[in-house]
């Protein structure tokens, strides 16, 4: 693995980024940017809790996140 490149505490900070997300107060906006904020909300937690939800390989330098998007039994 790459000096300093630790894959296990990425994975875990992008598992904090997303309860950050999902724990986020909602500031004072209505409208259409409330809309906007909610909608970017969703896309954050999604994506962050996509990754931290991965499984990393490390083989001959490329970092391989495997992610297995198949719904639960």
């Amino acid at each position: 693995m790459p000096e300093g490149l630790d894959v296990d505490a990425m994975i875990e900070r992008f598992r904090e980024r997303a309860k950050a997300v999902r724990n986020r107060n909602l500031p004072p906006v209505a409208g259409p940017e409330r809309t906007k904020f909610l909608q970017q909300a969703q896309s954050d937690y999604q994506d962050f809790a996509i990754i931290g939800d991965a499984e990393a390989s490390l083989d001959d330098g490329v970092l391989t996140l495997r992610i297995d998007l198949r719904p639960k039994e």
